[in-house]
């Protein structure tokens, strides 16, 4: 049984990672296990998208592959960085797996560097470098909604 009611889940904002697929279901599964705490978005793609920077307190209902709503998270933390000034421990709370920042920063650019991205971005030839203003944002899982849970 969930914490929250269908209307009260309605009202939360969508947390979507990544794309649908391989890599979507690899980061909501570590989501669920507790390993992720932590992501990285872009200030450039919030604002392309028009939605305003996450919030300390705000939640948001994770979703898989599928668009099912599986999880809320509850955001902690925020802080608008260069990508330059990304830390480690900031890498190993993303629950990627990454042991050093230069391997963080080198999945990060193959993910902000693909063909999904650049089309999401409306910008063929989109990249970062270490001015991009990066997003880091630490939650906390507080409901697990998968069936069964």
């Amino acid at each position: 049984m969930s914490l929250f009611s269908e209307g009260e889940l309605a009202l939360m904002g969508k947390a979507e990672f990544a794309f649908p697929g391989a890599l979507r279901d690899q980061l909501v599964a570590a989501i669920l296990d507790g390993s992720k705490t932590s992501t990285t978005g872009l200030v450039v793609d919030y604002e392309h998208e028009g939605e305003a920077l996450p919030e300390v307190g705000s939640r948001a209902v994770v979703v898989d592959s599928q668009d099912r709503p599986v999880g809320v998270i509850e955001v902690t933390e925020i802080r608008v960085v260069p990508l330059a000034e990304v830390d480690l421990a900031h890498a190993i709370d993303e629950g990627e797996g990454d042991t050093t920042v230069a391997g963080w920063r080198a999945n990060h650019e193959s993910f902000w560097h693909s063909p999904e991205m650049r089309d999401a971005m409306d910008d063929p030839d989109f990249t970062v470098a270490d001015g991009t203003l990066a997003v880091l944002e630490r939650f906390r899982l507080i409901a697990d909604l998968r069936p069964g849970s």
